[in-house]
């Protein structure tokens, strides 16, 4: 086995290697060989462990509880590789699981036909087949939501539409649960729209059935004071895409983690992520790409503005190729810009690769400011430095947004992101 935290540049992969500055990142030689077998996840989940039960790598070094008993969870005192970065006292109380306030949360769901959307309760099957906890506020998601909404798209259809959930906070402590099933070569949009105030903790759980298609979008648009903490997992069949779009704007304090399994061959994962830290704010993202079965692709790009004193962004991606996954293709990508001082980035990009037999592997990650050249190209025609900065982040924005095929979100997406640089300088 090896862990290889590879240093970057792959023909083909999503955006520029090039750091926001200029300058270019490393190279890396792929594939990298290896021997043995898979020794699971460096900070997530392992598929295959009992529930309730601690996954050891070979070094000894526990790994995440498996299980829907909060209990079973150590509670982090932030020494924690997974925690480390989380200002745990920003939390609210999550850890704690306390008990949910009346009205805290408003949930809608606009589906077209032949959507079905059922609210069930957490007993029911659908619930935790994708999704096993591994930490404590993902647990007390799944076992103090007092129902879980259910999502499912029929075997080979295909929404006009895309199904719209929006969930609106009124303040005070919530969780929910939401499964999106999608069968066997249908092909669904779905868009999660927060919005409010509200200290969240959520689970979402995604099942792209074979050959089938679902684009996720969820939009964290939050109102100054809220906490939002989840887990989005997604299962791809066989032939499956998936591909998720994440957009995190408002809120105090938001914490995803997104992971992404293969229920089969010849799937088809695609991770995009924009997020605009403003003073204050502090945003993570934890994603995990699980690549078990042969010949599958995956592809992550994420990108980040910061401005304002206490800014703090982090973005964690990991990789994992197993001993089986032979013809792999990966790539994944953050670029962070740091528009004022006071901001602060952390980007950690992590693979772990048990087969020497893959396509493609590689990562890149940078962090800097404004490139100089291109202000000063466009301050050379006789546009103010200003404009030319804003003109510099809509760029940097660009290749996320226009892949967006809704047009009212990527509007409303671009109206953010200008009402942001409403005050950079």
């Amino acid at each position: 086995m090896v862990t290889a935290p590879v240093h970057n540049g792959s023909p083909g992969s999503p955006g520029s290697p090039s750091s926001p500055d200029g300058s270019s990142a490393a190279t890396a030689t792929v594939p990298v060989p290896a021997a043995g077998s898979s020794t699971g996840l460096p900070f997530g989940s392992r598929p295959g462990v009992a529930a309730g039960a601690p996954d050891r790598r070979p070094d000894s070094r526990p790994q995440p509880v498996h299980s829907r008993d909060p209990q079973a969870h150590p509670v982090p005192t932030g020494r924690e590789e997974e925690w480390r970065f989380t200002p745990l006292r920003r939390l609210r109380g999550l850890l704690a699981g306390p008990e949910a306030t009346d009205a805290a949360l408003e949930v809608s769901v606009q589906a077209p036909p032949p959507v079905t959307v059922e609210h069930v309760g957490l007993d029911d099957a659908r619930v935790g087949r994708v999704l096993t906890p591994v930490d404590r506020v993902s647990a007390f998601a799944m076992t103090r939501a007092e129902r879980a909404v259910v999502i499912t798209v029929p075997a080979e259809s295909a929404p006009a539409e895309p199904v719209i959930v929006r969930l609106h906070g009124g303040g005070g402590v919530a969780y929910g649960h939401l499964v999106v099933e999608v069968g066997a070569f249908a092909s669904a949009t779905v868009v999660l729209d927060h919005t409010g105030a509200a200290t969240f903790a959520g689970n979402v759980e995604l099942s792209v059935g074979d050959s089938a298609s679902l684009t996720l979008v969820s939009l964290q648009d939050w109102d100054a004071g809220a906490v939002h903490v989840a887990a989005h997992a997604a299962a791809v069949g066989r032939d499956a895409r998936f591909r998720s779009f994440t957009v995190t704007l408002g809120g105090d304090l938001v914490r995803l983690s997104p992971t992404v399994t293969y229920a089969g061959p010849g799937g088809d994962a695609e991770l995009y992520g924009l997020f605009f830290t403003d003073a204050g704010q502090h945003q993570e993202h934890r994603l995990l790409v699980d690549h078990g079965p042969r010949s599958c692709r995956s592809r992550v790009a994420y990108k980040g503005a910061l401005q304002g004193d206490g800014a703090h962004a982090v973005w964690i991606g990991d990789v994992v190729i197993g001993a089986d996954a032979v013809g792999t293709d990966t790539y994944e990508l953050n670029r962070n810009l740091v528009l004022t001082d006071g901001a602060r980035a952390d980007s950690v990009p992590n693979l772990e690769i048990s087969t020497g037999e893959v396509t493609g592997a590689g990562h890149a990650s940078a962090t800097g400011r404004f490139d100089d050249e291109a202000l000063f190209y466009l301050m050379a025609r006789g546009i103010p430095a200003d404009e030319a900065r804003r003109l510099v982040v809509r760029g940097f924005f660009a290749e996320i947004v226009d892949r967006i095929e809704i047009d009212s979100l990527r509007e409303r997406i671009a109206a953010a992101v200008e009402a942001e640089l409403g005050g950079v300088v």
